[in-house]
């Protein structure tokens, strides 16, 4: 089933614009989700703001947004009207600012996907133009746009005869990988273990299924609540296999190697 629309608008390219509509790529609506209840009334808990020195609840025209500025609970306020004021026109219109080589942007970089595709014939050939040129140059547009209530920096990708919007995380937001990568040691590798890694990857190689990243708890919990709904006994719970705790002591070469045995007998994987 498609994805609600959740933002129209216009994507822009100098003066090249067309209409669009964009849809979230991903979904978490059939994520099992649970009311926290009062276990003696069988009523829904509301959750409210209190004081954290009173108490006592906050009304909500009495809540405001503030930044602390020491360690004494110092704030400076803010009011939305003060906030929203530095956002800038990004609203309604992806507007392309600049173009990156499509394998310069880092993984961690990328964020959350959404399905851009225009909303009248009449953009398709603007809206085709500048997705073909992006693939045919192998960059990607880089933009600005208010998405979830923040102003977001965008990533726009060709992607068949759509275009993949990204939000990006905020270079603030990015750890260097180096700081912790860099301290990682095992630079000398046996060309012997490489061939027999090599080895059991080609062995375990599958085409991509999207089952191989389904969510057996989901499934589970499913099970449980359809059980309790029929007041059927719930089902027994999976006893945990007890794990091998491995050795200190480690022959990598003979553990390839009989890792590689294994397979090569049809071992269930």
């Amino acid at each position: 089933m498609a994805s609600y629309t959740f933002w129209k608008g216009y994507l822009k390219l100098s003066l090249v614009t067309c209409p669009v509509t964009m849809r979230p790529a991903t979904s978490e609506s059939d994520k099992v989700r649970f009311h926290v209840l009062n276990a003696k009334t069988g009523n829904r808990v509301v959750s409210r703001y209190v004081d954290a020195e009173t108490g006592k609840p906050v009304e909500e025209d009495d809540e405001v947004k503030g930044y602390p500025v020491d360690e004494n609970g110092k704030h400076v306020l803010l009011e939305d009207d003060e906030i929203e004021a530095v956002a800038l026109e990004s609203t309604r219109t992806i507007d392309i600012d600049m173009f990156v080589p499509a394998d310069s942007v880092p993984w961690v970089y990328y964020d959350k996907p959404h399905y851009l595709m225009p909303s009248d014939p009449v953009g398709e050939e603007a809206f085709a133009v500048i997705r073909e040129a992006m693939a045919s140059t192998e960059t990607v547009g880089i933009s600005r746009l208010v998405l979830y209530r923040r102003e977001r920096a965008v990533l726009l990708e060709p992607r068949g005869k759509g275009i993949v919007v990204w939000t990006l995380r905020y270079g603030d937001e990015v750890r260097p990988e180096k700081d912790y990568f860099d301290r990682i040691g095992g630079d000398g590798i046996e060309p012997d273990s490489m061939k027999l890694v090599k080895e059991l990857i080609d062995k375990k190689t599958l085409p991509w299924d999207p089952d191989m990243v389904s969510d057996p708890v989901q499934e589970k919990l499913l099970d449980l609540i359809s059980a309790k709904k029929k007041k059927r006994k719930r089902p027994a719970k999976a006893k945990a296999k007890a794990e091998d705790k491995p050795s200190n002591v480690i022959n990598i070469m003979d553990a390839l190697r009989n890792s590689v045995a294994s397979e090569k007998k049809g071992k269930p994987r």
